[in-house]
This record gives C-alpha cells, sequence and structure tokens, in this order.
C-alpha cells in the first residue's frame, strides 16, 4: 500500500470515528432535553406521551385531592386558559397550594393526565417561575400584582 492509500485510508476511518462520536454525542443530548409545556400548549401541539416534559401554571383553586393514608395526590394545573390534570405520589413542597404558581416534571399519559415525578412550587411571594409567568402572559391572562417573573 502506498504512502497515499494509507493517508487516505487513515483519514476516512478518523472521519468515521468522528461521526460515530458525534452521533453519540447527540443521541445523549437528546434523552437529557426536558422540553416546557403549558396545558394549553398540550392540548393544542402535538406533545410526546411518555416521554420526560415539564408542565407549569398556577394550581387550580379546590382541585387538591389527597388519598387517605397515602402521599398520592391529584390536582389540577391551568395557565387560565385551560387546565391539565396531575397525579404525583410523594412529599409537595411546603410552599404548594392553591392559586400558587408551580412546575412539574414528568411524563404524560395517553388517558391525558400527567404523572408528575418532581413538583416545585414557588420559593417565596414575588416569584413566579419565568416559564410559568411566559405561559400566562401568552394566554392574556397575566396578572403581575404580587407576581413577578425573575
Amino acid at each position: 500500500m502506498t504512502r497515499k492509500k494509507r493517508r487516505l485510508m487513515l483519514l476516512c476511518i478518523s472521519l468515521l470515528g468522528l461521526g460515530a462520536a458525534t452521533a453519540l454525542v447527540l443521541t445523549a443530548f437528546e434523552d437529557n432535553l426536558v422540553f416546557f409545556y403549558s396545558p394549553t400548549d398540550i392540548q393544542t401541539k402535538d406533545v410526546p406521551v411518555n416521554r420526560t416534559i415539564r408542565v407549569g401554571g398556577l394550581v387550580e383553586e379546590a382541585s387538591i385531592e389527597r388519598a387517605d393514608g397515602s402521599t398520592a395526590v391529584s390536582f389540577r394545573v391551568t395557565d387560565l386558559s385551560n387546565t391539565l390534570a396531575v397525579s404525583f405520589n410523594g412529599v409537595l413542597p411546603d410552599l404548594f397550594r392553591e392559586g400558587q404558581g408551580v412546575v412539574a416534571e414528568g411524563t404524560l399519559g395517553p388517558d391525558g393526565i400527567f404523572r408528575a415525578k418532581d413538583v416545585l412550587a414557588k420559593h417565596d411571594e414575588t416569584y413566579m417561575p419565568p416559564e410559568v409567568a411566559a405561559a400566562l402572559k401568552k394566554s392574556g391572562q397575566w396578572k403581575p400584582e404580587g407576581s413577578a417573573a425573575q
């Protein structure tokens, strides 16, 4: 084999290795991406079922239902235009309550119920997660008094 053919072979093998490494990195990134949706987005867009996503909005008034003798809880999240049923089994944050901003991470089931693995609540009187504030502004229902996106 001549030097020119060896160099060409080495170049081809290097490019093939670089392409494989790039494909592996992109696959790893895809598995770690978590998209944010509002209840309106879930009803109007084609949201992937059984893929980890985040849903945010306000906990709807009079929607929290706790199972007796269990940590299971269900509630509805609203962006003041649409609502989404959420079920969660675990300990909720101390600041979790009706009418407050919340972001839940989990999967949307084929039945339309969001199964949360983690629930995050606002951390003080004036904070609302930026994604939730943006979803409320988009719905035209934004009432910033007492809540400021940061």
